[in-house]
Protein backbone atom coordinates (compact mmCIF):
# COMPACT_ATOMS: atom_id res chain seq x y z
CA UNK A 1 0.00 0.00 0.00
CA UNK A 2 1.36 3.50 -0.97
CA UNK A 3 2.55 5.56 1.82
CA UNK A 4 0.43 8.63 2.95
CA UNK A 5 1.40 11.75 2.53
CA UNK A 6 0.74 14.18 5.89
CA UNK A 7 -2.29 15.98 4.70
CA UNK A 8 -3.78 12.45 3.15
CA UNK A 9 -2.80 11.72 6.91
CA UNK A 10 -4.58 14.43 8.67
CA UNK A 11 -7.57 13.65 6.82
CA UNK A 12 -8.53 10.02 8.01
CA UNK A 13 -7.84 11.35 11.54
CA UNK A 14 -10.51 13.70 10.78
CA UNK A 15 -12.87 11.25 9.34
CA UNK A 16 -12.19 8.82 12.20
CA UNK A 17 -12.31 11.30 14.97
CA UNK A 18 -16.19 11.92 13.20
CA UNK A 19 -15.74 14.83 11.55
CA UNK A 20 -17.83 15.25 8.16
CA UNK A 21 -17.24 18.27 6.31
CA UNK A 22 -14.14 20.77 6.91
CA UNK A 23 -15.76 24.78 5.72
CA UNK A 24 -13.21 26.60 4.42
CA UNK A 25 -11.76 28.95 1.21
CA UNK A 26 -8.94 27.16 -0.40
CA UNK A 27 -5.27 28.50 -0.95
CA UNK A 28 -1.90 27.66 -1.70
CA UNK A 29 -0.88 26.34 1.62
CA UNK A 30 -4.30 24.54 1.89
CA UNK A 31 -4.16 23.08 -1.04
CA UNK A 32 -2.71 19.50 -0.34
CA UNK A 33 -5.54 18.78 2.96
CA UNK A 34 -8.40 20.10 -0.24
CA UNK A 35 -6.74 17.50 -2.24
CA UNK A 36 -6.84 14.83 -0.07
CA UNK A 37 -10.61 15.86 1.23
CA UNK A 38 -11.16 15.19 -2.57
CA UNK A 39 -10.31 11.73 -2.49
CA UNK A 40 -10.94 10.52 0.79
CA UNK A 41 -14.98 9.24 1.04
CA UNK A 42 -16.59 10.22 4.08
CA UNK A 43 -15.71 13.88 4.20
CA UNK A 44 -16.85 16.96 1.89
CA UNK A 45 -15.02 20.26 1.55
CA UNK A 46 -17.63 23.06 2.13
CA UNK A 47 -16.32 25.98 0.23
CA UNK A 48 -17.66 29.61 1.50
CA UNK A 49 -16.92 32.82 1.09
CA UNK A 50 -15.49 34.22 3.97
CA UNK A 51 -13.55 32.02 6.56
CA UNK A 52 -15.43 33.65 9.07
CA UNK A 53 -18.51 32.27 7.84
CA UNK A 54 -16.31 29.15 8.33
CA UNK A 55 -16.22 29.12 11.60
CA UNK A 56 -19.84 29.99 12.44
CA UNK A 57 -21.20 27.28 10.61
CA UNK A 58 -18.43 24.70 12.58
CA UNK A 59 -19.24 25.83 15.61
CA UNK A 60 -23.50 25.52 14.67
CA UNK A 61 -22.91 22.35 13.26
CA UNK A 62 -20.89 21.41 16.99
CA UNK A 63 -23.63 22.82 18.86
CA UNK A 64 -26.07 21.19 17.51
CA UNK A 65 -24.72 17.16 17.11
CA UNK A 66 -22.62 17.37 20.16
CA UNK A 67 -19.68 16.47 18.11
CA UNK A 68 -16.52 17.69 16.65
CA UNK A 69 -16.40 19.74 13.20
CA UNK A 70 -14.32 21.04 11.97
CA UNK A 71 -13.04 24.47 9.79
CA UNK A 72 -10.03 25.77 7.86
CA UNK A 73 -8.11 28.69 6.14
CA UNK A 74 -4.74 29.21 4.72
CA UNK A 75 -1.69 31.03 5.57
CA UNK A 76 -2.31 34.55 6.52
CA UNK A 77 -5.05 36.29 6.14
CA UNK A 78 -7.20 33.44 5.40
CA UNK A 79 -6.64 31.78 8.97
CA UNK A 80 -6.91 35.19 10.51
CA UNK A 81 -10.38 35.19 9.24
CA UNK A 82 -11.49 32.62 11.36
CA UNK A 83 -10.49 34.20 14.67
CA UNK A 84 -13.93 35.77 15.18
CA UNK A 85 -16.22 32.75 14.71
CA UNK A 86 -13.94 30.75 16.29
CA UNK A 87 -13.83 33.07 19.60
CA UNK A 88 -17.95 32.74 19.18
CA UNK A 89 -17.40 28.54 19.04
CA UNK A 90 -14.62 28.40 22.35
CA UNK A 91 -16.81 30.52 24.63
CA UNK A 92 -20.17 28.27 23.80
CA UNK A 93 -18.33 25.55 24.69
CA UNK A 94 -18.48 24.39 20.86
CA UNK A 95 -15.97 21.26 19.80
CA UNK A 96 -14.28 22.58 16.89
CA UNK A 97 -11.04 21.69 15.14
CA UNK A 98 -9.61 24.36 13.06
CA UNK A 99 -6.59 24.30 10.92
CA UNK A 100 -4.53 26.79 10.15
CA UNK A 101 -2.47 26.38 7.39
CA UNK A 102 1.26 27.90 7.67
CA UNK A 103 3.52 29.26 5.59
CA UNK A 104 6.51 27.53 4.32
CA UNK A 105 8.24 25.79 7.32
CA UNK A 106 11.78 26.94 5.99
CA UNK A 107 10.43 30.33 5.98
CA UNK A 108 8.62 30.84 9.31
CA UNK A 109 10.58 33.47 11.54
CA UNK A 110 11.73 35.24 8.29
CA UNK A 111 9.44 38.00 7.33
CA UNK A 112 7.88 36.10 4.49
CA UNK A 113 5.21 36.93 2.46
CA UNK A 114 1.89 36.42 3.97
CA UNK A 115 3.70 35.45 7.38
CA UNK A 116 1.60 35.55 10.71
CA UNK A 117 2.00 33.15 13.78
CA UNK A 118 -1.49 31.33 13.79
CA UNK A 119 -0.14 28.82 16.81
CA UNK A 120 0.41 32.35 19.04
CA UNK A 121 -2.99 34.12 17.31
CA UNK A 122 -5.07 31.54 18.30
CA UNK A 123 -4.04 30.50 21.89
CA UNK A 124 -6.58 33.06 23.71
CA UNK A 125 -9.70 31.04 21.72
CA UNK A 126 -8.79 27.46 21.78
CA UNK A 127 -7.97 25.55 24.55
CA UNK A 128 -4.72 23.90 22.11
CA UNK A 129 -3.00 25.79 19.53
CA UNK A 130 -0.04 24.45 18.51
CA UNK A 131 2.54 24.40 15.13
CA UNK A 132 3.72 21.12 13.41
CA UNK A 133 6.99 21.63 12.10
CA UNK A 134 7.86 17.96 11.34
CA UNK A 135 5.86 14.97 9.28
CA UNK A 136 6.46 13.07 12.40
CA UNK A 137 4.66 15.30 15.10
CA UNK A 138 1.25 15.56 12.62
CA UNK A 139 -0.82 12.21 14.51
CA UNK A 140 0.02 13.17 18.13
CA UNK A 141 -0.55 16.99 17.98
CA UNK A 142 -4.19 16.42 15.76
CA UNK A 143 -4.93 13.75 18.40
CA UNK A 144 -4.53 16.35 21.28
CA UNK A 145 -5.99 18.84 19.76
CA UNK A 146 -9.18 16.98 19.20
CA UNK A 147 -8.84 15.87 22.33
CA UNK A 148 -8.65 19.06 23.91
CA UNK A 149 -11.89 20.60 21.96
CA UNK A 150 -14.22 17.35 22.65
CA UNK A 151 -12.78 16.94 26.50
CA UNK A 152 -12.96 20.27 27.33
CA UNK A 153 -15.42 21.53 25.15
CA UNK A 154 -13.95 24.11 22.26
CA UNK A 155 -11.44 25.09 20.12
CA UNK A 156 -7.93 22.91 19.20
CA UNK A 157 -5.91 24.72 16.56
CA UNK A 158 -3.53 22.89 14.66
CA UNK A 159 -1.06 24.90 12.14
CA UNK A 160 0.25 22.85 9.85
CA UNK A 161 2.63 24.64 6.92
CA UNK A 162 2.02 23.52 3.23
CA UNK A 163 5.47 21.94 2.50
CA UNK A 164 5.18 19.79 5.17
CA UNK A 165 1.19 18.47 4.63
CA UNK A 166 2.73 17.28 0.96
CA UNK A 167 5.73 15.57 2.61
CA UNK A 168 5.69 11.89 2.95
CA UNK A 169 4.14 11.13 5.94
CA UNK A 170 6.96 8.46 7.75
CA UNK A 171 4.34 5.65 8.37
CA UNK A 172 0.62 4.89 8.64
CA UNK A 173 -1.89 6.70 10.81
CA UNK A 174 -1.92 4.18 13.70
CA UNK A 175 -6.05 4.10 14.50
CA UNK A 176 -5.93 5.03 18.12
CA UNK A 177 -8.25 5.67 20.41
CA UNK A 178 -10.28 9.03 19.96
CA UNK A 179 -12.23 10.77 22.65
CA UNK A 180 -15.59 12.06 21.20
CA UNK A 181 -18.04 12.61 23.86
CA UNK A 182 -17.47 14.02 27.13
CA UNK A 183 -17.84 12.23 31.01
CA UNK A 184 -20.55 13.51 33.16
CA UNK A 185 -19.16 14.84 36.47
CA UNK A 186 -20.44 14.47 39.85
CA UNK A 187 -19.71 16.79 42.64
CA UNK A 188 -17.95 15.14 46.00
CA UNK A 189 -19.81 13.99 48.72
CA UNK A 190 -18.97 16.94 50.85
CA UNK A 191 -20.60 19.50 48.65
CA UNK A 192 -23.77 17.19 48.33
CA UNK A 193 -23.67 16.97 51.84
CA UNK A 194 -23.29 20.95 52.41
CA UNK A 195 -25.87 21.58 49.64
CA UNK A 196 -28.49 19.43 51.05
CA UNK A 197 -27.72 21.63 54.49
CA UNK A 198 -28.70 24.81 52.69
CA UNK A 199 -31.47 23.65 50.73
CA UNK A 200 -32.94 22.28 53.76
CA UNK A 201 -32.27 25.72 55.94
CA UNK A 202 -34.02 27.94 53.67
CA UNK A 203 -37.72 28.52 53.26
CA UNK A 204 -37.29 30.52 49.57
CA UNK A 205 -35.40 28.83 47.02
CA UNK A 206 -35.20 30.22 43.63
CA UNK A 207 -33.51 27.99 40.82
CA UNK A 208 -31.51 30.16 37.95
CA UNK A 209 -30.58 27.98 34.53
CA UNK A 210 -28.18 28.40 32.12
CA UNK A 211 -26.94 26.63 28.84
CA UNK A 212 -25.72 23.75 31.30
CA UNK A 213 -29.26 22.87 31.92
CA UNK A 214 -29.38 20.80 28.46
CA UNK A 215 -30.19 17.06 28.92
CA UNK A 216 -31.43 17.95 32.36
CA UNK A 217 -34.99 19.23 32.21
CA UNK A 218 -36.45 16.80 33.74
CA UNK A 219 -34.57 16.59 36.82
CA UNK A 220 -34.57 20.39 37.12
CA UNK A 221 -38.82 20.27 37.42
CA UNK A 222 -38.63 17.46 38.98
CA UNK A 223 -36.24 19.49 42.05
CA UNK A 224 -38.20 22.92 42.01
CA UNK A 225 -41.32 21.03 42.83
CA UNK A 226 -39.37 19.07 45.31
CA UNK A 227 -38.34 22.76 46.93
CA UNK A 228 -41.25 24.67 45.52
CA UNK A 229 -38.75 27.14 43.39
CA UNK A 230 -39.44 29.37 41.40
CA UNK A 231 -37.29 28.81 37.96
CA UNK A 232 -35.62 31.18 35.91
CA UNK A 233 -33.49 31.37 33.45
CA UNK A 234 -30.89 33.27 30.96
CA UNK A 235 -30.57 33.64 27.39
CA UNK A 236 -28.62 30.87 26.56
CA UNK A 237 -30.85 28.84 29.05
CA UNK A 238 -33.88 29.71 27.50
CA UNK A 239 -34.63 26.81 24.98
CA UNK A 240 -33.58 24.19 27.36
CA UNK A 241 -35.53 25.06 30.24
CA UNK A 242 -38.92 27.44 29.69
CA UNK A 243 -41.06 24.65 28.09
CA UNK A 244 -43.21 22.03 30.22
CA UNK A 245 -42.45 24.01 33.24
CA UNK A 246 -45.11 25.28 35.74
CA UNK A 247 -42.12 27.01 37.38
CA UNK A 248 -41.82 29.50 35.07
CA UNK A 249 -40.86 33.10 36.35
CA UNK A 250 -39.21 34.13 33.18
CA UNK A 251 -35.79 36.23 32.33
CA UNK A 252 -33.01 37.99 33.81
CA UNK A 253 -30.89 40.20 31.97
CA UNK A 254 -30.78 43.19 29.91
CA UNK A 255 -33.42 41.29 27.48
CA UNK A 256 -35.47 39.95 30.25
CA UNK A 257 -39.43 40.03 31.34
CA UNK A 258 -41.51 38.70 33.79
CA UNK A 259 -40.44 37.86 37.96
CA UNK A 260 -37.07 36.52 37.39
CA UNK A 261 -35.05 39.56 39.24
CA UNK A 262 -37.89 39.72 41.61
CA UNK A 263 -37.35 35.80 42.14
CA UNK A 264 -34.06 36.01 42.14
CA UNK A 265 -33.41 38.91 44.84
CA UNK A 266 -36.15 37.92 47.03
CA UNK A 267 -35.41 34.24 48.12
CA UNK A 268 -33.01 32.98 50.71
CA UNK A 269 -31.02 30.78 48.75
CA UNK A 270 -30.51 31.13 44.48
CA UNK A 271 -28.65 28.39 43.24
CA UNK A 272 -27.23 29.11 39.33
CA UNK A 273 -27.84 26.05 37.61
CA UNK A 274 -25.29 25.31 34.51
CA UNK A 275 -24.33 29.20 33.62
CA UNK A 276 -21.80 31.69 33.16
CA UNK A 277 -25.04 34.73 33.32
CA UNK A 278 -21.95 37.82 32.74
CA UNK A 279 -24.16 40.42 34.33
CA UNK A 280 -23.39 40.62 37.89
CA UNK A 281 -25.80 43.94 38.28
CA UNK A 282 -28.83 41.60 37.79
CA UNK A 283 -27.31 39.04 40.39
CA UNK A 284 -28.36 39.78 44.30
CA UNK A 285 -25.74 40.29 46.75
CA UNK A 286 -27.40 40.28 49.86
CA UNK A 287 -29.14 36.10 49.53
CA UNK A 288 -27.01 32.96 49.90
CA UNK A 289 -25.85 31.68 46.49
CA UNK A 290 -24.32 28.56 45.34
CA UNK A 291 -23.62 27.73 41.63
CA UNK A 292 -23.32 24.34 40.02
CA UNK A 293 -21.38 24.12 36.89
CA UNK A 294 -19.10 21.21 35.22
CA UNK A 295 -16.49 23.66 34.76
CA UNK A 296 -14.71 24.97 37.56
CA UNK A 297 -13.26 28.03 36.09
CA UNK A 298 -16.73 29.96 35.98
CA UNK A 299 -17.40 29.32 39.67
CA UNK A 300 -17.90 32.15 41.80
CA UNK A 301 -16.30 34.90 39.17
CA UNK A 302 -19.66 36.45 38.64
CA UNK A 303 -21.26 36.07 42.35
CA UNK A 304 -19.54 35.67 45.63
CA UNK A 305 -20.71 32.01 47.15
CA UNK A 306 -21.68 30.37 49.72
CA UNK A 307 -21.14 27.13 47.76
CA UNK A 308 -19.33 26.18 44.79
CA UNK A 309 -20.72 22.73 43.76
CA UNK A 310 -18.36 21.42 40.61
CA UNK A 311 -20.37 19.00 38.77
CA UNK A 312 -22.75 18.15 35.99
CA UNK A 313 -26.01 19.87 36.39
CA UNK A 314 -28.03 16.60 36.02
CA UNK A 315 -25.79 14.06 37.77
CA UNK A 316 -26.07 16.93 40.57
CA UNK A 317 -29.89 17.22 40.91
CA UNK A 318 -29.99 13.60 40.72
CA UNK A 319 -27.66 12.70 43.72
CA UNK A 320 -29.95 15.85 45.18
CA UNK A 321 -33.48 15.24 45.18
CA UNK A 322 -33.64 11.83 47.15
CA UNK A 323 -32.07 13.97 49.75
CA UNK A 324 -33.40 17.00 50.63
CA UNK A 325 -36.44 17.48 52.39
CA UNK A 326 -39.73 18.21 50.51
CA UNK A 327 -41.06 21.90 51.20
CA UNK A 328 -44.66 22.66 51.47
CA UNK A 329 -45.00 25.77 51.35
CA UNK A 330 -45.62 27.06 47.97
CA UNK A 331 -46.20 31.40 49.14
CA UNK A 332 -42.95 32.15 47.85
CA UNK A 333 -43.58 30.49 44.87
CA UNK A 334 -47.19 31.33 44.19
CA UNK A 335 -46.08 34.45 44.85
CA UNK A 336 -43.86 35.22 42.04
CA UNK A 337 -46.01 33.21 39.29
CA UNK A 338 -48.51 36.03 40.36
CA UNK A 339 -45.73 38.38 40.10
CA UNK A 340 -44.41 36.68 36.86
CA UNK A 341 -48.08 36.70 34.84
CA UNK A 342 -48.99 40.28 36.06
CA UNK A 343 -45.62 41.79 34.25
CA UNK A 344 -46.45 39.80 31.19
CA UNK A 345 -50.02 41.17 31.04
CA UNK A 346 -48.89 44.48 31.51
CA UNK A 347 -46.15 44.45 28.68
CA UNK A 348 -48.17 42.39 26.11
CA UNK A 349 -50.36 45.28 24.48
CA UNK A 350 -47.52 47.07 23.19
CA UNK A 351 -47.40 45.08 20.25
CA UNK A 352 -50.89 43.87 20.29
CA UNK A 353 -52.27 47.21 19.78
CA UNK A 354 -53.25 47.63 16.21
CA UNK A 355 -50.52 45.76 14.62
CA UNK A 356 -52.21 44.64 11.19
CA UNK A 357 -52.32 47.70 10.50
CA UNK A 358 -48.90 49.71 11.77
CA UNK A 359 -46.81 50.78 8.81
CA UNK A 360 -43.45 50.38 9.50
CA UNK A 361 -44.36 46.52 10.58
CA UNK A 362 -43.44 46.14 13.91
CA UNK A 363 -40.69 43.55 14.19
CA UNK A 364 -42.60 41.88 17.89
CA UNK A 365 -45.22 40.97 15.30
CA UNK A 366 -43.06 39.50 12.89
CA UNK A 367 -41.24 37.56 16.02
CA UNK A 368 -44.44 36.15 16.99
CA UNK A 369 -46.04 35.18 13.03
CA UNK A 370 -42.57 33.87 12.67
CA UNK A 371 -43.04 31.36 16.33
CA UNK A 372 -46.60 30.53 14.85
CA UNK A 373 -45.80 29.61 11.76
CA UNK A 374 -42.28 27.58 11.89
CA UNK A 375 -41.82 23.90 12.58
CA UNK A 376 -41.84 22.33 16.00
CA UNK A 377 -38.31 21.72 15.66
CA UNK A 378 -37.55 24.68 14.06
CA UNK A 379 -33.63 25.48 13.80
CA UNK A 380 -33.81 29.33 14.38
CA UNK A 381 -30.07 31.38 14.36
CA UNK A 382 -30.47 34.48 15.90
CA UNK A 383 -28.46 37.94 15.01
CA UNK A 384 -26.61 39.78 17.96
CA UNK A 385 -28.63 42.82 18.90
CA UNK A 386 -32.26 43.41 18.55
CA UNK A 387 -32.96 39.91 16.95
CA UNK A 388 -31.82 39.03 20.25
CA UNK A 389 -34.87 40.61 21.99
CA UNK A 390 -37.25 39.08 19.53
CA UNK A 391 -35.32 35.55 19.57
CA UNK A 392 -35.82 35.85 23.55
CA UNK A 393 -39.41 37.12 24.12
CA UNK A 394 -41.39 35.76 20.86
CA UNK A 395 -39.55 32.22 20.29
CA UNK A 396 -41.64 29.44 21.84
CA UNK A 397 -39.22 26.48 22.83
CA UNK A 398 -40.20 23.39 23.58
CA UNK A 399 -38.00 20.40 23.74
CA UNK A 400 -37.21 19.88 19.90
CA UNK A 401 -36.80 23.17 18.44
CA UNK A 402 -33.23 24.72 18.86
CA UNK A 403 -32.04 28.53 19.65
CA UNK A 404 -28.56 29.30 18.52
CA UNK A 405 -27.11 32.84 18.51
CA UNK A 406 -23.40 34.43 19.43
CA UNK A 407 -25.29 34.68 23.23
CA UNK A 408 -21.94 34.65 25.23
CA UNK A 409 -19.32 36.28 22.22
CA UNK A 410 -21.67 38.98 21.04
CA UNK A 411 -20.73 38.82 17.43
CA UNK A 412 -22.76 40.49 14.99
CA UNK A 413 -23.63 38.90 11.61
CA UNK A 414 -23.53 35.51 12.73
CA UNK A 415 -27.12 33.84 12.06
CA UNK A 416 -26.23 33.16 8.05
CA UNK A 417 -23.31 31.70 8.84
CA UNK A 418 -24.82 29.58 11.75
CA UNK A 419 -27.53 28.53 9.26
CA UNK A 420 -25.39 27.30 6.86
CA UNK A 421 -23.70 24.85 9.34
CA UNK A 422 -27.41 23.88 10.83
CA UNK A 423 -28.45 23.50 7.62
CA UNK A 424 -25.88 20.84 6.44
CA UNK A 425 -26.25 18.77 9.43
CA UNK A 426 -29.73 17.93 8.06
CA UNK A 427 -31.39 19.30 4.78
CA UNK A 428 -34.94 18.18 5.68
CA UNK A 429 -34.99 19.99 8.78
CA UNK A 430 -36.19 23.63 8.92
CA UNK A 431 -33.79 26.35 9.52
CA UNK A 432 -34.52 29.94 10.26
CA UNK A 433 -32.14 32.90 10.12
CA UNK A 434 -33.31 35.85 11.69
CA UNK A 435 -31.06 38.25 10.61
CA UNK A 436 -30.76 42.29 10.97
CA UNK A 437 -29.67 44.24 8.27
CA UNK A 438 -26.96 44.87 9.51
CA UNK A 439 -25.46 41.58 10.37
CA UNK A 440 -26.83 40.46 7.38
CA UNK A 441 -25.08 42.71 4.68
CA UNK A 442 -21.71 42.47 6.91
CA UNK A 443 -21.18 38.76 5.28
CA UNK A 444 -23.76 39.00 2.86
CA UNK A 445 -21.69 37.19 0.81
CA UNK A 446 -22.01 33.82 1.59
CA UNK A 447 -25.80 34.14 1.24
CA UNK A 448 -24.16 33.10 -2.02
CA UNK A 449 -23.52 29.86 -0.38
CA UNK A 450 -26.70 28.66 0.44
CA UNK A 451 -27.60 29.40 -3.56
CA UNK A 452 -24.20 27.20 -4.54
CA UNK A 453 -25.48 24.11 -1.75
CA UNK A 454 -28.63 24.78 -2.65
CA UNK A 455 -29.50 25.00 1.02
CA UNK A 456 -32.77 25.25 1.90
CA UNK A 457 -32.15 27.73 4.95
CA UNK A 458 -34.93 30.71 5.09
CA UNK A 459 -33.68 33.75 6.28
CA UNK A 460 -36.51 36.10 7.75
CA UNK A 461 -34.26 40.06 7.57
CA UNK A 462 -35.48 42.56 10.09
CA UNK A 463 -34.65 45.32 8.08
CA UNK A 464 -34.97 48.68 9.61
CA UNK A 465 -31.87 50.23 8.23
CA UNK A 466 -30.24 50.79 11.11
CA UNK A 467 -28.33 49.06 13.59
CA UNK A 468 -31.05 49.86 16.58
CA UNK A 469 -28.90 48.04 19.41
CA UNK A 470 -25.90 50.33 19.52
CA UNK A 471 -28.96 53.66 18.68
CA UNK A 472 -30.25 52.03 22.04
CA UNK A 473 -27.05 52.02 23.97
CA UNK A 474 -26.20 55.50 22.81
CA UNK A 475 -29.54 56.95 23.94
CA UNK A 476 -29.73 55.19 27.34
CA UNK A 477 -25.59 56.85 27.67
CA UNK A 478 -26.93 60.15 26.88
CA UNK A 479 -25.62 60.28 23.45
CA UNK A 480 -27.06 61.21 19.74
CA UNK A 481 -27.42 58.27 17.63
CA UNK A 482 -24.19 58.74 15.13
CA UNK A 483 -23.24 56.72 12.62
CA UNK A 484 -26.09 53.68 13.04
CA UNK A 485 -28.00 54.77 9.49
CA UNK A 486 -27.80 51.78 6.90
CA UNK A 487 -28.74 52.96 2.90
CA UNK A 488 -30.26 49.74 2.17
CA UNK A 489 -30.67 47.92 -1.64
CA UNK A 490 -33.94 45.80 -1.64
CA UNK A 491 -32.92 42.77 -0.31
CA UNK A 492 -35.55 40.88 -2.02
CA UNK A 493 -33.97 41.74 -5.07
CA UNK A 494 -30.81 40.84 -4.20
CA UNK A 495 -31.74 37.59 -3.10
CA UNK A 496 -33.64 36.95 -6.55
CA UNK A 497 -29.92 37.89 -8.25
CA UNK A 498 -28.41 35.16 -6.84
CA UNK A 499 -31.15 32.36 -7.82
CA UNK A 500 -32.48 32.26 -4.11
CA UNK A 501 -36.87 32.98 -3.74
CA UNK A 502 -36.88 36.42 -2.80
CA UNK A 503 -39.55 38.55 -1.09
CA UNK A 504 -40.02 42.11 -0.03
CA UNK A 505 -43.02 42.88 2.61
CA UNK A 506 -43.88 46.19 3.54
CA UNK A 507 -47.56 45.83 5.12
CA UNK A 508 -48.41 43.50 7.91
CA UNK A 509 -51.44 41.79 6.41
CA UNK A 510 -48.86 40.37 3.51
CA UNK A 511 -46.20 39.15 5.91
CA UNK A 512 -47.91 35.41 7.18
CA UNK A 513 -48.67 34.51 3.10
CA UNK A 514 -44.61 35.93 2.48
CA UNK A 515 -43.68 33.38 5.13
CA UNK A 516 -46.05 30.49 4.71
CA UNK A 517 -44.46 30.73 0.50
CA UNK A 518 -40.51 31.14 1.92
CA UNK A 519 -41.02 27.68 3.90
CA UNK A 520 -43.03 26.25 1.42
CA UNK A 521 -40.34 27.13 -1.37
CA UNK A 522 -37.43 23.70 -1.91
CA UNK A 523 -34.20 25.94 -1.97
CA UNK A 524 -33.02 28.99 -0.31
CA UNK A 525 -35.52 31.70 0.43
CA UNK A 526 -35.19 35.57 1.68
CA UNK A 527 -38.09 37.47 3.16
CA UNK A 528 -36.92 40.80 3.46
CA UNK A 529 -39.06 42.45 6.33
CA UNK A 530 -39.56 46.61 6.38
CA UNK A 531 -39.43 47.34 10.12
CA UNK A 532 -40.10 50.30 12.49
CA UNK A 533 -36.65 51.22 13.46
CA UNK A 534 -38.93 52.82 16.36
CA UNK A 535 -40.05 50.05 18.21
CA UNK A 536 -38.35 50.34 21.51
CA UNK A 537 -39.41 52.36 24.14
CA UNK A 538 -37.34 53.37 27.11
CA UNK A 539 -38.31 53.91 30.19
CA UNK A 540 -38.00 57.46 31.55
CA UNK A 541 -36.00 56.38 34.90
CA UNK A 542 -32.88 55.29 33.53
CA UNK A 543 -29.36 56.63 33.65
CA UNK A 544 -26.15 56.64 31.59
CA UNK A 545 -24.84 55.38 35.05
CA UNK A 546 -27.33 52.22 34.65
CA UNK A 547 -25.51 50.92 31.50
CA UNK A 548 -22.66 49.07 31.08
CA UNK A 549 -22.27 47.41 27.59
CA UNK A 550 -24.95 45.01 28.34
CA UNK A 551 -25.67 44.94 31.89
CA UNK A 552 -27.93 47.94 33.60
CA UNK A 553 -26.99 48.56 37.39
CA UNK A 554 -30.62 49.17 38.79
CA UNK A 555 -33.17 48.54 35.88
CA UNK A 556 -35.40 45.54 36.30
CA UNK A 557 -37.23 45.55 32.96
CA UNK A 558 -35.51 48.10 29.78
CA UNK A 559 -37.55 47.04 26.65
CA UNK A 560 -41.05 47.55 26.73
CA UNK A 561 -42.35 45.21 24.32
CA UNK A 562 -44.82 41.84 24.17
CA UNK A 563 -43.81 38.53 25.11
CA UNK A 564 -45.73 36.47 22.62
CA UNK A 565 -46.86 32.57 23.78
CA UNK A 566 -45.35 32.99 26.75
CA UNK A 567 -47.77 35.15 28.54
CA UNK A 568 -50.44 31.91 27.53
CA UNK A 569 -48.01 30.07 29.52
CA UNK A 570 -47.78 31.64 32.37
CA UNK A 571 -51.57 31.71 32.29
CA UNK A 572 -51.53 28.51 32.02
CA UNK A 573 -49.31 27.95 35.09
CA UNK A 574 -51.26 30.34 37.21
CA UNK A 575 -53.71 27.51 37.62
CA UNK A 576 -51.24 25.54 39.80
CA UNK A 577 -51.46 28.88 42.35
CA UNK A 578 -54.07 27.42 45.18
CA UNK A 579 -57.04 30.22 45.45
CA UNK A 580 -58.15 31.53 48.63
Amino acid sequence: MARQNVAEQFVDILVRAGVQRLYGVVGDSLNPVVDAIRRRPGIDWIQVRHEETAAFAAGAEAQLTGRLAACAGSCGPGNLHLINGLYDAHRSMAPVLALASHIPSGEIGLSYFQETHPDQLFRECSHYSELISNPRQMPRVLHTAIQHAVGRGGVGVVALPGDIASQQAPERSVETALVTTRPTVRPGDAEIDELVRLIDAADRVTLFCGSGTAGAHAEVMQFAERVKAPVGHALRGKEWIQYDNPFDVGMSGLLGYGAAYEATHECELLILLGTDFPYNAFLPDDVKIVQVDVRPEHLGRRSTLDLAVWGDVRETLRCLIPRVRAKTDRRFLDRMLKKHADALENVVKAYTRKVEKHVPIHPEYVASVLDELADDDAVFTVDTGMCNVWAARYLSPNGRRRIIGSFTHGSMANALPQAIGAQFTDRRRQVVSMSGDGGFSMLMGDFLTLVQYDLPVKVVLFNNSSLSMVELEMLVAGLPSYGTTNRNPDFAAVARACGAHGVRVEKPKHLAGALKDAFRHRGPALVDVVTDPNALSIPPKISAEMVSGFALSASKIVLDGGVGRMLQMARSNLRHVPRP
